[in-house]
Parts: structure tokens; sequence; C-alpha cells
């Protein structure tokens, strides 16, 4: 399924709380050099908010100051029109991600002297989109089964269009598919059926041809996420690390097939990582994947098969904070990999 061993390398989720794109990616490239990730900084700009971001082209969007609807106006059918058509001739270079809204990933592009063994992005998750975004009505467009088609299938072409871009940094290539809403999934708040979240899920996720993850940073069913395409599942380590370990033969059937584990075992808090060293972040990482040693899943396969990530994205933090992390995060991984 994946070709690469990741041996525990160090990457992040996405958002940095930088304004600086060129200062965010020199920060990046310096402590996962490895696998480094394009940032997202929301601090920067509303377009750079994980809705926003990805929304360019979503037939009916409208952006006004900080506030993003879908409007039913009287150009939205060949909008609609527009989308379909780009999406059944497999044409993502109709819905490209502009400068100014993802500032970071041209920052990266533009880097020099790099040599990594992959790259990763990341795009915002349909569940998570069609929650977030709403119609004039104020509605969610998840609840419209056009709209939330529609969504899947725009995301579908900008994760093609970013993997396409990121090839030219590495032709490993790691998209994880964010989807912060799945935290709700079964609530009265979130009444989307399984079905239809796996259908939404793999839409999305059939646009990339390179490692395909699946990131969400809280507690959720994992075994519905470990039912779609996903190659890699990540998850929030420090402070969910049991919350995985239920699904222990979903998981085993996950790293069979060649799969990985993304440890998101270092906080994104303050006053979290005031408390943390690499010493006490190493023994929380091996509690947490006790369980599956327990199951008869090896310390080989775990380690071969796993990356290390931040708990979430950084965007909450400070810039010195957000280093802090990245430097955790790299002595970490190279104290895990010493390990036998």
């Amino acid at each position: 399924m994946i070709d690469t061993k990741f041996n525990l390398a160090p990457t992040m989720i996405g958002s940095m709380p930088h304004k600086d794109p060129v200062a965010a990616c020199a920060l990046l490239n310096r402590y996962l050099p490895e696998f480094p990730a394009w940032p997202q900084l929301p601090n920067l700009a509303f377009a750079e908010d994980m809705t926003v971001q990805f929304s360019e082209g979503f037939p009916g969007m409208t952006v006004q100051g900080e506030n993003a609807r879908v409007n039913h106006g009287p150009s939205f059918d060949a909008q609609m029109e527009r989308l379909y058509t780009a999406y059944l001739a497999n044409n993502p270079d109709a819905f490209p991600i502009s400068p100014d809204h993802a500032a970071g990933l041209f920052a990266l592009l533009d880097l020099k002297k790099m040599s990594p063994s992959g790259v990763k992005g990341q795009v915002t998750g349909p569940l998570s989109f069609g929650v977030m975004l709403k119609d004039e009505k104020k509605q969610s467009i998840l609840h419209d089964d056009v709209l939330s088609d529609a969504a899947a299938k725009l995301l579908r072409l900008k994760a093609t269009w970013e993997e396409k871009q990121l090839r030219r940094v590495s032709k490993n290539t790691i998209i994880f598919v964010d989807e912060p809403v799945m935290t709700s999934y079964g609530s009265a708040f979130f009444t989307i059926s399984r079905e239809k979240v796996k259908s939404l899920l793999d839409e999305v996720l059939g646009g990339i041809t390179g490692v395909k993850g699946i990131h969400c940073c809280g507690n959720t069913d994992w075994s519905v996420l470990l039912d779609t395409s996903a190659q890699v599942i990540s998850f929030d380590t420090y402070n969910f690390a049991g919350s995985l370990a239920l699904y222990p033969a979903e998981v085993r059937r996950l790293l069979g097939a060649g799969g990985a584990i993304a440890w998101g075992v270092v906080p994104n808090t303050e006053d979290a990582l005031l408390k943390e060293t690499t010493s006490s972040l190493k023994d929380r990482l091996e509690e947490a994947m006790a369980p599956f040693t327990r199951q008869g899943i090896s310390f080989k396969q775990l380690k071969e098969q796993a990356l290390l990530t931040p708990s979430c994205g950084l965007a909450g933090l400070s810039e010195d904070a957000s280093e802090r992390v990245l430097e955790l995060l790299a002595d970490l991984s190279a104290r895990m990999r010493g390990r036998s």
C-alpha cells in the first residue's frame, strides 16, 4: 500500500501561527527536512481559514469580510455545470488554489536547497467543509445532498491539483484529509449516516494518487475512518491515546495492508508544552503503543509504519511555542528511532 517505511519520521498537521509564509516554511524545513509540510496561515488572512482556503470556485460561494456563504444566485447552475465538467474530465487545473488562499504552499514551492524524502500537504475534508459552510438559509451544506456531493468533488479536484504542485518538491507526496468535525460523529449534532460519511471521504481520497491519510484531532468512531481508502490514520495521541486502541482488528488490517499511523503525541497548547520534555513524550508514546503490542503487533512494525506529528494544528500558539513543538517533535523522532 505504501512503499516508504516512515520509521517515525516527523511531519506536521497544517496550521502555523505565522503571518510570514517564508519564515514559517524555513522553520518547517529546518526541523522537518525529511517530510516538510506546507503551512496554513489563518492568522495571515481569512482566505486561509480551513473552509475558505479550499472554496474557490465552489458554486454560489461568496465571501464578504469574514463571512463565507453559499447563495443560489442566477449563475449557480452554470457554476455547478462548470464544476461537474471539470470533475468528469479530471481537470484539476480548472480549480487551482491561489496564492492569496495558501501563501504557505507557494512559499514552500519556492524554497531552495531542499532534498526531502517526501512532502506533506492537506485539504479540508468534505464533512468539516460541509458543516462549517452554510447556505443563505444558514443551513450547513452537508445536509443538502446536491451541495455535499459538489463539495466532495471540488475538494477532490483541489487535492489532485495540490498533489501535482507538491511533486515539484518530491515525487513522494502525502495528503491528509482533515476532518475535525468527525469528533461529533454519532451525536445529535451530527446525524449523517456512516454510508454517506464513507462515500464523501472516499470521493476526496480518490483524487490522491500518492499516500492518502485522514486526520481527526479528537475522539471518534475510528472504525468509520479505518473503513475508507485512507492509508494513514492521524490522531491526537496526546489527549486521546486510548481512542484508537479500541479498534485493534481494524488497525491490524490497516498495518497489514501496509498502512501507517501518524501519532500526534506533541501537544499544541502552551500550558501542556511547559510540562513536557522529550523523555516525557517518549514515555507517553510508548504507553500509547503498548495496547497494540499486547495485541500482537510488533513494536518494529509500529515504528516502521508510523509518522510523528503534533496533536493538531499550531495556529493557536505563539511563534516561539510553535518552534518548541517542532523541536520536541524532531528530538522525539531521533530518540525513538534509536530504540530497538
